[in-house]
């Protein structure tokens, strides 16, 4: 709606200004011109059919054609005097004349005439219109050359609004459809609003787009607006006629029966007085077409022909370009939906695997620990080098229960189902501090309810980044830290170890720890950020490795010492000198039923 109203404001703004030009040529016809401008007339009138036909001989012989020609006599001085004949030197008719004027080089101007082309046909009916005016007596003669230039400046001031005019609304509306293609967010809504834009340019009463199937069998339409466009048009048979006729661009002027087979809107066939055709061609294959009616007789001059070829053709490279980003985007879900199916099977084994352990391997190892029991306390004192045996065969199973008990908590925490996402971290946190000497701080928010999906990938996410930790950090604190706020929720690590060039280890084929936190985030939708500083290069921050930010699971590179992309321009600082630095933002969907 707005952009309607635009359109409207700038219509009427140019139909003000052309009004403006108008009224400013008139004022320089009135006295003292206009009374010498009548004399003129009077005396041109009787020679202005011999000059004319001279005119028109000498503007065929330069080569111009019909139409503009016929243009062309309608902006001569010769023109004025049969106006201010007919009607006399009132304002009125002066008017009319630049009326007339304007109108002559609008056309002129959809006809390809260059504005040197319009001086030269103007200085051509000078050259026989002067050499008369040169014959009569001296006075009268300045007089009528003076009037004449008079009219000259008035005819090019008008004639320099009207190819103004043309030029800015093509360019308005070129610039629309490139607005269009960046805006529009599918295949239809482009489509829908470049015809819109094409139709409103050239004042067509309706318009609609075809477009080929794959199979080259039928037209089908994607986009019509004007009468009618409430329900679009029906399929089209795409037969050879039809093909090689639709192929090329044509106007049906007052149509007759056999043309209305080339009318695709079947619909509105025989109701509109003028049809214009326009090809979408990808080399010499056809694989659109637009078409636009008129109520009334409309004749397509051969700007507005070449315009719209050249629309046809940024529309179609348009559509293919939506087209491929529908494809692409239709695709990414396939494989984010296929990912996340990967990661519900993973937990699916997962609790699998911890099943059979819990109930296969570790009732097993819970009966040979027992076994080992009663035969230690079965032998006699005979058998002390049997019993110490024994006694270290138990310790060594009670090991493994304890072990297996680790692997069943990794792989499916219980706690994390029945007692939620913070009690699940806690005992994680607990587990890693009894196995490694790094402090570990964890704070926790108040973060209300976590859908079931997110707190999974959560707990899954931090269990990595502490793995990474034990297994390359090196580093003595860690800090984890996790709260909601804005509909996101916020995950930070931080540890003081030694560091790594990000950049380096994100281009690693054999990396699968980092690009499985990022693949886990990109299901969500969420941001990755992650910086890191080397040990050795502490004392300036972030020389020798880059720091990178990665949003949806895609990777960019930054120079600064900061991660890119922090909600709300925070600052994200640093408490250690060297170590890494991880990010990671969540927004809080809700939980669906899959």
């Amino acid at each position: 709606m707005a952009t309607a109203i635009s359109k409207l404001g700038v219509a009427a703004q140019n139909s003000a200004q052309s009004s403006s030009v108008l009224a400013n040529a008139a004022h320089i016809l009135k006295d003292p011109v206009r009374k010498p401008l009548q004399r003129l007339a009077a005396w041109l009138s009787p020679l202005l059919g011999g000059m004319e036909r001279r005119y028109v001989a000498r503007l065929e012989q330069l080569g111009y054609e019909p139409r503009q020609i016929a243009a062309l006599t309608a902006i001569t001085a010769g023109n004025t005097a049969r106006l201010i004949t007919a009607n006399g030197p009132s304002r009125g008719a002066l008017l009319e004349f630049l009326e007339q004027v304007e109108y002559s080089g609008r056309r002129l101007a959809k006809l390809n005439l260059a504005p040197g082309g319009i001086q030269q046909a103007l200085h051509e009916f000078d050259r026989i219109l002067l050499p008369s005016i040169e014959r009569l007596e001296k006075a009268k003669a300045a007089e009528f050359r003076w009037v004449n230039e008079q009219l000259h400046f008035c005819v090019l001031l008008t004639l320099n609004n009207a190819y103004y005019q043309v030029r800015e609304q093509e360019t308005q509306a070129y610039s629309e459809l490139f607005r269009i293609e960046l805006e529009s967010r599918g295949l239809h809504e482009l489509l829908r609003r470049f015809l819109t834009t094409l139709a409103t340019l050239h004042h067509a009463d309706s318009a609609c787009l075809f477009f080929v199937d794959k199979q080259d069998q039928v037209l089908l339409p994607m986009a019509f607006v004007g009468d009618g466009n409430k329900t679009p048009p029906h399929l089209v048979e795409h037969d050879p006629f039809l093909h090689a006729a639709v192929a090329k661009p044509f106007c049906l002027q007052h149509e007759a029966q056999e043309d209305r087979a080339l009318v695709l809107d079947r619909r509105t066939s025989g109701r509109y007085a003028t049809t214009w055709s326009v090809p979408l061609l990808e080399g010499n294959r056809l694989r659109g077409v637009m078409q636009f009616r008129f109520k009334k007789a409309y004749e397509w001059l051969p700007r507005e022909q070449e315009l719209l070829e050249i629309a046809a053709e940024r529309c179609l490279m348009a559509a293919e370009k939506a087209r491929l980003m529908e494809d692409l985007a239709a695709r990414e879900e396939q494989v984010r939906r296929l990912a996340e199916r990967m990661l519900q099977v993973e937990e699916m084994e997962r609790r699998r695997i911890s099943r059979e352990l819990h109930d296969e391997a570790g009732q097993s190892m819970l009966c040979i620990r027992l076994q080992l029991e009663m035969l230690e306390e079965g032998l006699s004192a005979e058998a002390e080098p049997y019993k110490r045996r024994l006694a270290e065969t138990r310790e060594v199973t009670e090991r493994t229960i304890l072990e297996i008990r680790r692997l069943i908590a990794a792989l499916s925490p219980a706690v994390l189902e029945q007692l939620g996402l913070g009690a699940a971290l806690r005992q994680l946190v607990s587990r890693f501090s009894r196995l490694s000497t790094a402090r570990v701080k964890l704070a926790l928010s108040r973060m209300g309810k976590v859908p079931k999906k997110t707190e999974v990938i959560v707990y899954r996410l931090v269990q990595e980044c502490m793995n990474n930790v034990a297994k390359h950090s090196q580093a003595t604190h860690v800090n984890i830290s996790l709260q909601t706020a804005d509909g996101y929720l916020r995950l930070d690590v931080e540890d003081d170890g030694v560091g790594f060039d990000v950049e380096e280890a994100l281009s690693r084929r054999d990396s699968f720890g980092l690009a499985g936190l990022r693949e886990r985030v990109a299901l969500l939708s969420g941001r990755f950020y992650i910086e890191s500083h080397c040990r050795t290069d502490a004392k300036a921050k972030g020389r020798g490795t880059s720091p990178a930010t990665s949003e949806g699971g895609r990777k960019s590179l930054s120079g600064s010492g900061e991660a890119n992309g922090l909600r709300g321009n925070q600052k994200w600082k640093s408490r250690y000198r060297s170590g890494t630095r991880i990010r990671i933002e969540l927004p809080m969907l809700r939980e669906t039923n899959t």
